[in-house]
C-alpha cells in the first residue's frame, strides 16, 4: 500500500514541472483589469446593483476562448499572429494593417497612463501630467526586466502586480460584503432599459483587448517554441488551457469583486462615471483605508497595463515590419499622445472614453485573422478548430465586433 507520503513525493514533481508552465496568461491578463475595466464595472455596480453580473461571466468565457486561441496558433505554428498575418497580406496593405495596429496602442497607452496618472493623484496629490510621466517612466523599468533578464522574471512580477490589483479591489469586500442572493440573481440575463443595454455593450465590447490577443501568441511561443507533433505538443497545449483557465479566473474575479463592492457599498452614488467620483464615494461609504487600497489596486493596474501595451506593441511592429525598435524610443512613440493629451489638461472620463472608441476599430483586425487562422487546416494541421470550437469562436467573435460596432455609434451619436 502507498503511503501518503510517497504519493506526496511522486505527484509534487509533476506538479511542478506543470507548474512551470503557466505564466504567459497572466501577463496578457493584465489587460483585462485596466483602468477602462474599473471605470465600467464600478459604473455598472453603482448604477445597476448586481443587475450585470452575468455580462462579466459571459466577457469572462469569451476572453478565455480568443486567449487560448491565440497561444495556440503561436505554439503550433511557431509564429505569433502579427508574424502569421504578414505571411498573408502584400505589402501595402500590411502597411495600413501596421497603422492601424499602432494607433490602437496609442489609445491603450492612453487609458493606461491616465489610469496611473489618476492613482498618483489619489493617492498623492500630484499633478496629472507628473503621474503619467511616473507612469511612463515606471513601466519603461518593468519592460527593461523582460528586455534585459527574460520572459519569466517579467511574468513573475506582472503577476505579483495582478494580485496587488486583486487585493485592492477587492479588499472592499471585506469591509461591505455583497448579497449572495443578488449575485445569484445577477446571473441571469437581463437589463433595465437602453442605459443598461450600453452599460453592458461597453462591457462585453471592452472585453477582448486587441493588443493582449496579438501578445498572447508571441508570449506562448516564446516561453515554450514551437513543440513537436504528439505528447510535447498536446502537454504544452494541455499546460496552456491550464494557464488560460486560471488566468482569465482570477482576472474575471477580480472584475467581478469591482462591480460587486459598488453594488453593495455604491448603490445611487453620485459621478460613479469617474475614477475620482468611485474613489471619493468609496471613502464617504467605507473608509479611507478601502479607498486608498482602491487607489493602489488602480495604480499598480496602470503601471502594469502600461507595460504589458508597450510590449505589445512591439510585438507587432516585430511581426509587420520585421523591424526591432530599441525600448526606450518605443516607449516614447506610445507614450507621447498619452503626455499630450495630460499637458491639454482634458477631461480625463472623456479621455478614457475616446481611447475605448479607438480601441473598438481595432477589434475585428485582430479577432477575424485569429479565427481564420486557427481554422485553417493547411495553418493549423491537426491542431486546427474543431467544429465547435469553430462555431464558438465565430459567434464571440461576431458578438464582440457588434457590440464595439453598437458601442462606437452610441458614443460618437451621444
Amino acid at each position: 500500500m502507498v503511503s501518503l507520503g510517497d504519493a506526496l513525493r511522486t505527484a509534487l514533481p509533476r506538479v511542478r514541472s506543470r507548474a512551470a508552465l503557466l505564466g504567459p496568461a497572466f501577463v496578457a491578463a493584465i489587460a483585462y483589469v485596466d483602468p477602462g475595466n474599473v471605470a465600467t464595472n464600478t459604473t455598472a455596480g453603482a448604477r445597476y446593483g448586481y443587475l450585470l453580473v452575468w455580462v462579466l461571466v459571459a466577457a469572462n468565457a469569451m476572453a478565455g476562448l480568443v486567449q487560448y486561441l491565440s497561444a495556440k496558433l503561436g505554439l503550433v505554428t511557431g509564429r505569433s499572429l502579427p508574424e502569421a498575418v504578414r505571411d498573408h497580406l502584400p505589402r501595402p496593405a500590411r502597411l495600413a494593417y501596421w497603422g492601424q495596429a499602432e494607433l490602437v496602442a496609442m489609445a491603450t497607452d492612453l487609458a493606461e497612463v491616465l489610469g496611473g496618472a489618476i492613482a498618483l493623484r489619489l493617492l498623492f496629490d500630484l499633478p496629472l501630467l507628473l503621474g503619467g510621466v511616473i507612469t511612463g517612466v515606471v513601466s519603461t523599468a518593468l519592460l527593461a526586466v523582460q528586455d534585459r533578464r527574460g520572459q519569466q522574471p517579467f511574468e513573475r512580477i506582472v503577476t505579483g502586480m495582478l494580485v496587488v490589483i486583486a487585493v485592492g479591489f477587492a479588499a472592499g469586500l471585506l469591509v461591505s460584503p455583497p448579497s449572495g442572493t443578488g449575485a445569484l440573481g445577477g446571473l441571469l440575463p437581463r437589463f433595465d432599459g437602453v442605459d443598461s443595454v450600453l452599460l453592458a455593450a461597453g462591457m462585453l465590447g471592452a472585453t477582448v483587448m486587441p493588443h493582449a490577443v496579438y501578445l498572447h501568441s508571441a508570449l506562448a511561443r516564446d516561453r515554450h517554441g514551437r513543440p513537436a507533433p504528439g505528447p510535447a505538443r498536446r502537454r504544452v497545449l494541455a499546460a496552456t488551457r491550464a494557464d488560460v483557465a486560471a488566468a482569465m479566473l482570477l482576472a474575471g474575479a477580480v472584475n467581478l469583486a469591482m462591480l460587486l463592492l459598488a453594488a453593495s457599498a455604491l448603490p445611487g452614488a453620485p459621478d460613479v462615471e469617474s475614477l475620482d467620483g468611485v474613489h471619493a464615494a468609496l471613502g464617504d461609504a467605507l473608509g479611507a483605508v478601502v479607498a486608498a487600497l482602491f487607489a493602489v489596486g488602480l495604480l499598480a493596474s496602470g503601471f502594469a497595463s502600461t507595460a504589458v501595451g508597450c510590449y505589445a506593441g512591439a510585438v507587432v511592429m516585430g511581426g509587420l515590419l520585421r523591424r526591432r525598435v530599441p525600448l526606450l524610443v518605443r516607449r516614447l512613440v506610445t507614450l507621447a499622445p498619452a503626455l499630450l493629451v495630460l499637458s491639454l489638461d482634458v477631461d480625463p472620463t472623456w479621455a478614457l472614453v475616446l481611447s475605448q472608441v479607438v480601441l473598438s476599430f481595432g477589434i475585428p483586425f485582430a479577432l477575424v485573422p485569429l479565427v481564420l487562422l486557427t481554422g485553417s487546416r493547411r495553418v493549423m494541421g491537426e491542431e486546427v478548430n474543431r467544429r465547435g470550437t469553430a462555431v464558438a469562436a465565430w459567434l464571440v467573435a461576431g458578438a464582440v465586433i457588434a457590440l464595439n460596432g453598437a458601442l462606437i455609434v452610441l458614443t460618437l451619436g451621444g
